[in-house]
């Protein structure tokens, strides 16, 4: 999968469950025309976010699509995919969102959508990944970014960054301290994959198709 070089800014749907950390500092980045990402709407897997409350502070559309508003599981996946796309994104970015998606999405963004873990994958996968990480006694943890496959943070690999592991460090520090690092590498890396394109070939992450081929 690849993608085509845009002529604006790349159209990008972010999803968010929480505080919206993550997406703050791709609103922030987006103000510059430079960077390539338009942020086009804001997704929640439930109301009452901050997350929600920092897209609607920016002027930015939102949307809600719970779990429990839905019979099954598959028919919150199909409702998820019908919202994303009303706002036709090059592409989603899970910004501390909390849900799987399944095939019906995936059907859709497949190879479009992005996630950021906490952890250096493929290790610690899951929820707990900085707890995890300290219980197992690593020396050096981090943050993956990764094209959302049908696994639980089994998809290919964009880019990862590690963070030292001090001796001191809890489950709360170790976070921040990923945190602190997560957030610079998530903005960097969509704004080069708007702005360069990229393309996905198995496991492998090719940014820059756009210069390459040019």
């Amino acid at each position: 999968m690849s993608t085509t070089p845009p002529h604006e800014p790349v159209p990008v749907v972010v999803l968010v469950s929480g505080t919206g950390s993550l997406l703050q500092a791709i609103l922030d980045a987006s103000q510059d025309p430079a960077y390539g990402v338009r942020v086009v709407a804001v997704g929640a897997d439930r109301a009452g976010t901050l997350g929600v409350e920092r897209a609607e502070a920016a002027g930015i559309p939102t949307f809600v699509c719970q779990v429990a508003d839905h019979a099954t599981r598959e028919e919150w996946d199909a409702a998820l995919a019908e919202a994303v796309t009303a706002y036709e994104p090059q592409l989603v970015v899970s910004a501390g969102f909390l849900k799987l998606v399944g095939p019906a999405f995936l059907a859709r963004f497949g190879g479009r959508y992005l996630n950021s873990h906490n952890a250096l994958l493929p290790s610690f996968p899951g929820i707990h990944g900085p707890a995890d990480a300290l219980a197992y006694g690593v020396k050096v943890a981090g943050a993956t970014l990764f094209v959302v496959d049908e696994g639980v943070d089994t998809g290919a690999i964009v880019a990862q960054v590690a963070v030292p592991v001090l001796d001191d460090d809890t489950v709360e520090t170790l976070t921040e301290r990923i945190k602190a690092a997560e957030r610079p590498q998530l903005v960097e890396m969509l704004g080069r994959m708007a702005r360069e394109g990229y393309a996905v070939e198995g496991r492998r992450v090719t940014i820059g198709t756009w210069r390459s081929s040019g």
